[in-house]
Order: structure tokens, then sequence, then C-alpha cells
């Protein structure tokens, strides 16, 4: 099977108020990796502290990477027609349905997820189906945990290891549709932008938002934010 690993590091978990930071993606063909697709983007919004110490990506490092809209294109055509794999791969395509759906385009895969396939093999004892627990039982390196095209990368090992358990119905590495429900948000309106620029100004805040993708409950929550000195 033909297919392409997707990983995404995110500055939280709510696809409708957080952004992606980082891109990893592995395209396979005849079981080895046939090319590799990965980025920084730049998130319009300040890391959280939690996640700076999860990923080591700063705000500053995300600042080199690419625009949004440029980076989920390019990924959207590498991807192509592609069946997905992911480690609990829902969530990264939750943010990736999102974005499409907030620009009108369609975006619908099969995939399969190796979390799912790591609990019906119940591997021995306690182990844990974390994808660094799955690298560890597989003695797959791990050198940059919580770096997406890294994590892209272990997560294509992992798979291919599940597929070799004695014993494993490929009845479970059949693809099935992804299904994340996602209604679009609307563009944030130039009066909203006026006042938020005003509010960052009268604070003293800096303005690190991606100004053209900026929805309007983006743009409330950040006022808010702003007035509540948590921006």
């Amino acid at each position: 099977m033909d297919y392409t690993v997707l990983d995404l590091e995110m500055t939280g978990l709510a696809p409708k108020r957080d952004k992606v930071i980082e891109i990893g993606a592995v395209r396979v063909r005849n079981g080895e990796i046939a090319d590799t697709y990965g980025t920084l983007v730049r998130p319009g919004m300040s890391i959280p502290e939690t996640v700076v110490q999860l990923t080591g990506i700063t705000d500053e490092m995300a600042a080199l990477g690419k625009e949004e809209n440029v980076a989920m294109q390019e990924l959207l055509q590498f991807i192509g027609d592609d069946i997905l794999v992911g480690h609990n791969l829902i969530f990264d395509y939750s943010f990736l349905k999102q974005w499409a759906v907030n620009h009108r385009q369609t975006f619908e895969r099969n995939a399969v997820d190796t979390l799912k396939l790591a609990r019906r093999f119940l591997l021995p004892g306690p182990q844990s189906k974390k994808l660094e627990s799955l690298c560890e039982y597989f003695q797959i390196e791990r050198e940059h945990a919580h770096r997406a095209l890294d994590d892209a990368v272990e997560t294509y090992k992992v798979f291919e290891n599940l597929k070799s358990i004695e014993g494993a119905s490929m009845e479970l590495f059949v693809p099935k549709p992804l299904v994340y429900k996602a209604k679009r948000q609307t563009p944030a309106t130039e009066h909203q932008k006026e006042r938020l620029r005003e509010l960052m100004e009268q604070y003293g805040r800096k303005d690190s938002i991606s100004w053209e993708t900026l929805t309007r409950s983006e743009a409330s929550r950040l006022q808010d934010k702003i007035r509540a000195g948590n921006f």
C-alpha cells in the first residue's frame, strides 16, 4: 500500500482557535520513503510556553517559517490523492480540515491510524500506546521528539513494524474514511482589524498576527486577551 504519513505540531488542541506551527509529511512507495515535506509555519500568535517546552519551537523559529496558506497548499499538493497514515491522526486531520473548510476547499481522505492499530494488537503488558513508547517497543531511535518531520518518519517505521506483527489481521490495515465536521470561520471585518490594531498599540503589544487569515472569532478572542493582559 502506498501512502503519506502526516504529523503536525500546533499551538494547542482546538482547531478553531489554535494554529499549526510545523508540518511533517513522508511519502511512502513500496514500503520505502520516496520523498518528504517539512516546514515551520508562522502561526500569527504567540506559542504557549508549554508547547515551546514540548517541541522546542519558539516564536523566533516560527517567525522564519512559511505563511499558513502557502504551507497548507504545499502540503495538500504533496499529499495528492494518497491514503494517510498517522498516530492519533484525527487530531492532525482536524486542523487540516478546518483550514480547508475556511478556504472553501474539499479535503476528504481515507486513512490508517497507528494508535488504533496499537490498541487493537494489545502490545504486551501495560505498554503505553504513545508514539514514544511504540518507538521504544520496536527499538526505533528518536532524536528529535515532537518535531513534525521526525515524528512522521518514526510513525512510518512504527506502521511498517505493526504490519509485521505475527497474527495481525490485514483487515485492520484497510483504510477507513476520516470523519471530522468543521464549520467555516468567516474572515475578520476591517472594523475588527482596525480595533485590534488600536488595542495592540494602546497596550504596547507586539504585532505577531497573521492578518490575512484572521477570522472574526479569532479577532474577538484576541481583543479579550489583550484587555485581560494575556496576549
